[in-house]
């Protein structure tokens, strides 16, 4: 669990980066189906959701 959190945190982080500079991948543009800042929330949660998931379990091996 500990690697699966890591890897939704850094997908969250690299999306809230590449929407933030404009310029959006077609597979993260879903996200924005709702409205902009519906999409800023969705990043942001996910980001969050992925840092608690490692948190939680940092020290599994």
């Amino acid at each position: 669990m500990k690697y699966l959190g890591l890897l939704i945190f850094l997908v969250g982080v690299v999306s809230l980066l590449v929407a933030s500079f404009g310029a959006n991948h077609f597979l993260l543009l879903w996200v924005d189906n709702w409205g902009r800042s519906i999409g800023w929330v969705l990043r942001v949660g996910i980001t969050i959701a992925g840092y608690v998931l490692y948190y939680l379990h940092r020290h599994d091996d």
